[in-house]
């Protein structure tokens, strides 16, 4: 779970239900000031228990850079709504979302798919998709994975998504937060974090769930679709190794960025540092530069 560092919404960050065909989502918008020209779209995907508050900080930097920033909700996320079937939470299905919401975005400019730990997983389903349609490079102009790795996560934290998952048909979201969060954090943040666990669709938590522990390695087909891929990470990640990160990277031909003082969510620990990496990579994606390994990034 990403703990944003505030969670109302800045001045020029619009908060609106995005229409697609595979239904409305609630996102947080940002684009540049008028007179502005757009250099694209950037469509951020949120991972596991998280929402589109998670890249709350990267919207105005982002905006500021040129880019419309569009953060979404997923089905059973927060405040999209979802079905109570298990089923409807499958990656594919999830997939298929995003696919959805960057076909609803194409129509401003390059779209750039950013997909946070169990969010990359998806957004990498929804590539995986585009190629088999044979649609690419539309909707997308590039990928990036952030703090997301090549398959399911490591042991631990299968283990600890196991245990909640285990748990949340028996107890309940209320008694499994309290059992996850025996001293809560005071204060805004805090009742947003439990406000948001108790607003997801529990199914979507399962199916999730599942799909973190059992994910296989799908690099090579993403290696064959052709996209600009970016790998960025903070240099200390709990659910993927830093080193497995680097080898991914390797495998895809893909720009590798490091955020330091950051571990598994760049997006809230180091907004500016990460937004930055972000604009830098979509700026050159459609280029086609060569990667000139790791990249470090420093905090603003």
């Amino acid at each position: 779970m990403s703990r944003p560092p505030f969670c109302v919404p800045p001045a020029g960050v619009r908060a609106h239900r995005l229409a697609t065909r595979r239904g409305e989502f609630a996102v947080l918008d940002a684009g540049p000031a008028p007179g502005i020209p757009c250099a694209g779209t950037a469509l951020l995907v949120p991972g596991y228990t998280g929402s589109k508050e998670d890249f709350i900080a990267l919207l105005r930097p982002l905006a500021a850079a040129g880019f419309r920033a569009v953060a979404v909700d997923g089905r059973g996320q927060y405040e999209t709504l979802g079905p109570g079937s298990r089923a409807a939470y499958g990656l594919g299905a999830l997939a298929e979302d995003v696919l959805a919401q960057g076909e609803a975005l194409a129509g401003g400019g390059p779209v750039h798919l950013t997909g946070h730990s169990l969010g990359g997983l998806i957004a990498r389903g929804a590539v995986l998709r585009a190629m088999a349609a044979g649609t690419l490079p539309a909707p997308f102009a590039s990928l990036t994975l952030m703090a997301s790795g090549p398959a399911r996560v490591a042991r631990f934290q299968r283990w600890r998504v196991r245990l909640l998952v285990a748990t949340l048909p028996v107890l309940g979201p209320s008694a499994v937060w309290r059992m996850w969060n025996p001293r809560p954090e005071a204060g805004e943040i805090g009742a947003f974090l439990r406000t948001r666990w108790l607003a997801h669709t529990p199914q979507q938590l399962l199916a999730t769930g599942r799909t973190l522990r059992h994910e296989p390695d799908r690099v090579a087909r993403l290696a064959a679709a052709g996209l600009p891929v970016h790998v960025l990470s903070g240099e200390r990640d709990g659910a993927w190794p830093v080193p497995l990160l680097d080898r991914m990277a390797r495998r895809l031909n893909a720009r590798r960025t490091v955020i330091r003082d950051a571990e598994h969510s760049p997006n809230a620990e180091q907004p500016e540092a990460t937004a930055a990496a972000l604009t830098d990579f979509w700026l050159t994606a459609t280029s086609r530069p060569a990667p000139a390994g790791r990249r470090t990034a420093a905090p603003a």
